[in-house]
């Protein structure tokens, strides 16, 4: 038996595996590219609610989760609003040690500094070479790439972080 396609995504800030989510878009790729988003987030949710349980409560969430990975999908800009204070950190990297050690440091701090966020070890080349990042590990926080070639101090992070959470203003360092 076929191990099932599962891609994780952000769903109301929240890291979820969506079963079948590749198929689905390749699909709706061509039939619905240029329609209106209701549409294509109607059409997403309906066929993807046939593999993933998603609760009636939460369908707008995931709907606009899904039209946003659509979007990345076709190349088209989507802008999603971000919870206030919640932070998207991205560590590239293939798992060096210096990667890692840049991974734990991250998590020590957001737990220490109480700091809603989605942390991703990106491995796949691929995927880190759409950043422009040549040094490892690199370190993007909310689109933005803070640094490359080299694992920052805890202190330099903490403030990125700080800054990322609208507690530290970039005077302020």
């Amino acid at each position: 038996m076929a191990t099932p396609d599962v891609t994780q995504i952000l769903v109301a800030g929240q890291r979820t595996g969506i079963i079948g989510l590749k198929e689905v878009l390749k699909t709706v790729d061509d039939k619905f590219r240029g329609k209106p988003d209701e549409e294509i987030r109607f059409v997403l949710l309906e066929r993807l609610s046939r593999t993933n349980y998603i609760q009636d409560s939460v369908k707008e969430k995931y709907g606009t989760a899904f039209l946003r990975e659509f979007k990345k999908f076709v190349g088209e800009p989507f802008e999603e609003p971000m919870d206030p204070g919640f932070i998207e950190i991205k560590v590239l990297g293939p798992g060096c040690p210096n990667c890692e050690r840049l991974e734990q440091d991250l998590m020590s701090l957001m737990t220490e500094l109480q700091v809603k966020a989605d942390l991703e070890h990106v491995r796949n080349p691929l995927e880190i070479s759409e950043y422009g990042v040549m040094g490892m590990p690199g370190l993007v926080v909310n689109g933005q790439i803070k640094c490359t070639g080299k694992v920052p101090s805890r202190e330099q992070l903490k403030t990125w972080l700080l800054e990322a959470v609208g507690k530290l203003s970039p005077a302020d360092r």
